[in-house]
């Protein structure tokens, strides 16, 4: 069980004043949110422009491990980020600064052929699920278990009820196919807090930031990454926040 810190995402720069969209502010931004507990760091480098950006992975990962050395740096692969799928794979391919690990979301046409990809380059994959469809591809790819996670993510479903029963039914899936990889759960905006403490009770990890939200579990906005990271962390250890 970790908590994960997810420090931007696609959100725009009015999402929050402190939202991490350079490689100094997300180099700052990651060791703070190690420094409250953070085990992992998930992140979306952004090139000069402020946009998402693959080609951007060096030079923010490298950042980032001198500010966080030993800490475990991962990206995202959204097929949105390059818009392309040739410009994608040839992007990856690129990469001088390979990040630990990088999620890839089974949604995707291109996933099967990214996750093949990071494999060859000796990347780890956090295999994305965010709809029983998706762990139903997911299972269904012969080499499925090659993953250091998956990922549960409800970034869509903003009822609880019905997002936890998303929930319910990827997990089905994923027990009927025998997946014995670790899990990491979380939400999106209303379902943040929600899933944080469902990660709790269930031992799974969880992962917490602007990325996914901006509001501390009392409803209140967050000072920035390190606070939404030591909420969680509470969370996990039993403190009352």
């Amino acid at each position: 069980m970790i908590v994960q810190a997810c420090i931007n995402g696609a959100r725009p720069s009015d999402f929050h004043p402190h939202i991490p969209l350079t490689v100094e502010a997300m180099a700052r931004d990651a060791a703070a949110s190690v420094a409250a507990g953070a085990a992992e760091l998930h992140l979306h480098p952004r090139g000069a422009d402020g946009q998402e950006s693959l080609a951007a992975v060096d030079e923010t990962v490298s950042a980032i491990r001198r500010v966080c050395p030993g800490t475990l740096v991962g990206v995202s692969t959204g097929a949105w980020i390059e818009g392309d799928r040739e410009r994608t794979r040839e992007a990856i391919r690129q990469w001088l600064v390979l990040p630990d690990y990088a999620s890839v979301n089974l949604s995707e046409d291109d996933a099967p052929a990214i996750m093949q990809l990071l494999r060859d380059r000796g990347v780890g994959i956090e295999a994305g699920l965010a709809s029983v469809a998706d762990a139903e591809r997911y299972v269904s790819l012969e080499d499925h278990q090659r993953v250091l996670r998956v990922l549960i993510e409800l970034d869509h479903e903003q009822d609880w009820q019905r997002a936890r029963a998303v929930q319910d039914g990827i997990l089905e899936v994923l027990e009927r196919g025998g997946v014995t990889r670790p899990v990491l759960l979380h939400g999106f905006d209303a379902t943040v807090w929600p899933f944080v403490e469902l990660a709790r009770q269930r031992r799974f990890s969880t992962r917490i930031g602007l990325e996914d939200g901006k509001h501390l579990p009392d409803g209140t906005i967050a000072s920035g990454n390190a606070a939404l990271v030591a909420a969680a962390v509470d969370i996990f250890l039993g403190r009352p926040n």
